[in-house]
């Protein structure tokens, strides 16, 4: 799959391209179906498939509260996915509030046109372009109509499985209904964090941990508790390893900051400053408030059995 993150200069001449728009945020199993549609039109033609994608995400732009954009991908984790997919090209475009401002005219001509001379445009029936989001699907068509090229619907019942399936899994994942988000996504729920110094408490008590900053602000982090996790490191990419995890404010420590925290299991390499990829597979239970260290440690250990019996059946 070729990136391409400018417009001006940087984008080829596309093969009979077929081009659908979206955020694509989780590349869950709603997205696949329109990308199984996608590539099956361009196969039929013997064109290409190109997917427009955004970023920053259009709602961090156009939102009048900072910081309330939670997303399920950052962007590289989006490119990771749609690369897996089988896309073609994928085009990052630049969003600002110049770009919001378009009217349809200016969309279709300026935009779409200009720079992707499609040969088919897949769109959702609900679709909405240009300022105001004046644009619809029935002006879309009537745009193909006039520049030649065809509009395809993406039918109603897809587009809103899809409108449903985002809403869920990032509901689940608050609510620490991982099975529920990992069914909709298709693939256990992920992210990516810089491995930091900790307090070093839990190697005096058997379980070493590996403390997590997370860098990207709008990444979706589940809600508090102990998980079952795979983790492997972006550095080396040759280790993935089953562990547990804990996202909270440790109450029976300090209970002041909330911190993500992951041991590893048989593992004892120094790992600070690697940056670690960890693929949530199961919630074992909640966060609790032990009376003192030794029953602290105590449940670690059933925590432990817990999550490997639990990844034992699990999905790589």
């Amino acid at each position: 799959m070729k990136v391409h993150r400018e417009l001006a200069g940087s984008l080829p001449e596309f093969n009979k391209s077929v081009v659908t728009i979206g955020t694509f945020d989780g590349v869950h199993l709603g997205h696949k179906r329109i990308i199984a549609l996608l590539k099956e039109v361009a196969a039929g033609i013997g064109g290409e498939t190109v997917i427009i994608t955004f970023h920053p995400h259009p709602r961090k732009i156009i939102s009048s509260v900072p910081g309330a954009v939670k997303l399920l991908n950052t962007l590289e984790e989006k490119i990771s996915l749609l690369e897996a997919a089988g896309i073609d090209h994928l085009v990052v475009v630049p969003f600002d509030h110049a770009f919001a401002n378009q009217t349809a005219d200016q969309y279709v001509n300026d935009f779409l046109y200009k720079y992707f001379k499609p040969h088919t445009v897949i769109i959702g029936y609900d679709h909405r372009f240009g300022k105001g989001r004046e644009g619809d699907y029935q002006l879309m068509n009537a745009y193909g109509k006039k520049l030649g090229f065809e509009v395809r619907e993406i039918p109603e019942q897809i587009i809103n499985e899809m409108v449903v399936s985002s809403t869920k899994i990032r509901h689940a994942l608050i609510d620490t209904n991982i099975a529920i988000a990992n069914q909709f996504l298709g693939y256990p729920y992920f992210f990516e964090g810089l491995v930091i110094e900790g307090n070093k408490l839990g190697r005096t008590i058997g379980y070493p941990t590996a403390n997590l900053h997370i860098a990207s602000e709008e990444k979706l982090i589940p809600g508090n508790g102990v998980y079952a996790v795979r983790v492997r490191s972006l550095e080396s990419g040759v280790w993935s390893l089953e562990g547990m995890m804990n996202i909270g404010v440790r109450p029976t420590v300090d209970g002041k900051k909330r911190v993500i925290e992951v041991n590893i299991f048989d593992f004892d390499e120094d790992i600070y400053g690697q940056t670690l990829q960890v693929q949530v597979h199961h919630y074992l239970r909640g966060e609790v408030t032990f009376n003192g260290l030794d029953e602290l440690k105590q449940q670690l250990q059933k925590d432990k059995l817990s999550a490997t019996a639990a990844l034992k059946n699990s999905p790589c």
